[in-house]
């Protein structure tokens, strides 16, 4: 994610943190300043928010070791003003996996909140609104434990991308397949954020954020499982373009200036007689055409580190790096020598006439 500062890596994760993170700090800052809080009592709540975004990190370590234990890796835990967000190349697609994947960062904060339980002294009597409403040296703790049980709690809402919505459908897959599943679990998270989003209008606003990032986060995650089970069986032969224009190493900045004007390419392939060689997007021909580049060959300007992939390959793999990656497009290979291209759109109208085909 850009404008990220990298903290370090844990079991090969890198753990970044975003720049607004510096935003809530400061909010935290100027919120207790406002009140008359002295120094020390500043720093003590944002050593506060800081604990809470540390446990934050534990919750996603307990989903990302978990599931490489199934073989699936994690990049990148970010750490956000709204909490953290675990990037997993994928979630399993067998339900007892994805079920152990899903509990695990929910399973840490038990344990976080457990240990508090079992070492801080009983609190006498019922906590006062006062006691919630400033970090001190008394309740610092006690705050903690409360933070780690209202995480447990607010990831067991059954709805995506929640912790709750992912053990639901694992749950619901187990008899009624995984595509069904999804659908049951991402309509109820739906329905539970129209209903977040309506109390919000009445109570608290951040509730309409949540709404919103709940519902559509259940419907990216139906249509994209949905998806998944049209392309389920297809090769990427199936889906790949195979009328494309490509350049050569030795094509001008003005070719390719060129050919982007008289068709609808915007990306192109750089071979030379059916090798790939890279791959020149359109944000770096018209850079290189603000540099006054427009003689210089496409191999000074291109990029050359490419990824393809096989007419063989899954085309369901296809579409997963794609969404993953972001890359606008990929040199399809047969026995080495260029095939075809693949991108988002082409598999997206693939899934479009199978849709259509089935009805």
């Amino acid at each position: 994610m850009k404008w990220s500062l990298n903290l370090g890596r844990v079991a090969g994760i890198k753990i970044l943190v975003h720049w607004t993170f510096v935003l809530l700090l400061g909010w935290v800052a100027f919120t207790e300043a406002q009140r008359g809080s002295d120094t020390p009592t500043i720093l003590l709540a944002i050593g506060f928010v800081l604990a809470v975004f540390f446990c934050v990190v534990l919750h996603e370590l307990g989903h990302a070791l978990t599931a490489k234990h199934y073989g699936i890796n994690t990049k990148m835990i970010t750490l956000l003003p709204i909490g953290g967000v675990a990037s997993l190349e994928k979630m399993p697609e067998k339900p007892r996996q994805e079920l152990l994947v899903a509990l695990a960062g929910p399973a840490v904060n038990v344990v976080i909140a457990l240990i508090l339980w079992l070492v801080l002294p009983s609190l006498q009597g019922t906590p006062t609104e006062e006691f919630f409403l400033r970090i001190t040296p008394a309740n610092f703790f006690y705050l903690l434990f409360f933070v780690n049980v209202v995480l447990v709690v607010f990831n067991a809402i059954p709805a995506f991308p929640m912790d709750g919505g992912r053990v639901l459908r694992a749950l619901l897959a187990f008899r009624l397949g995984r595509v069904r599943a999804t659908q049951i679990a991402a309509n109820l998270g739906q329905l539970l954020a129209i209903f977040f989003i309506f109390i919000g209008f009445f109570y608290n606003p951040f509730l309409i954020l949540i709404g919103a990032f709940v519902f559509f986060g259940a419907y990216s995650e139906n249509m994209v499982v949905q998806h998944l089970d049209f392309l389920r069986g297809h090769s990427v032969r199936e889906g790949m373009m195979t009328n494309f224009v490509t350049l050569t190493p030795t094509n001008t900045v003005r070719d390719a200036l060129n050919k982007l004007l008289a068709g609808s390419e915007h990306e192109f392939i750089v071979e030379q007689d059916g090798v790939v060689v890279g791959t020149l997007t359109r944000s770096q021909l018209i850079q290189a055409v603000k540099e006054e580049q427009m003689e210089t060959p496409v191999a000074k300007v291109m990029s050359g580190d490419v990824k393809t992939f096989n007419v063989q390959d899954k085309l369901a793999d296809a579409y997963t790096e794609l969404q993953k990656t972001r890359v606008p497009l990929y040199p399809v290979l047969e026995n080495g020598r260029l095939a075809g291209v693949i991108n988002n759109d082409n598999i997206n109208e693939f899934i479009i006439i199978k849709s259509a085909l089935s009805q």
